[in-house]
């Protein structure tokens, strides 16, 4: 796997909004599964399916503490592509206004 194909597999993997959300609500804190499942309104096998995803594309990890699996994002620099995402959309919207 060269580096291109890791940035289309991360950039996948934030590409979809329930992902995208669940990685924003990951970026100052780790939170168990359960706090996940109560903040989103989404199933949990549904929420489960977007954290292996997330596990697998590498932005992710998680560490079991006694019944509760505790997931953080694995990927410092996430915060910064989410921030260059956030002016990007910022500045896609300001030139719409010719």
């Amino acid at each position: 796997m060269n580096s291109e194909d890791v940035s289309i597999k991360i950039l996948k993997a934030l590409g979809h909004p329930i992902r995208l959300q669940i990685v924003k609500s990951l970026l100052s804190e780790s939170r168990c599964v359960c706090d996940l499942n109560r903040a989103f309104d989404f199933s949990q096998a549904n929420l489960s399916q977007h954290l292996k995803f997330l596990r697998e594309s590498g932005i992710l990890e998680y560490k079991k503490t006694g019944v509760e699996m505790h997931y953080r994002v694995k990927l410092k620099n996430i915060s910064t592509l989410l921030n260059a995402m956030d002016q990007t959309v910022e500045e896609y919207f300001e030139t719409l206004d010719f």
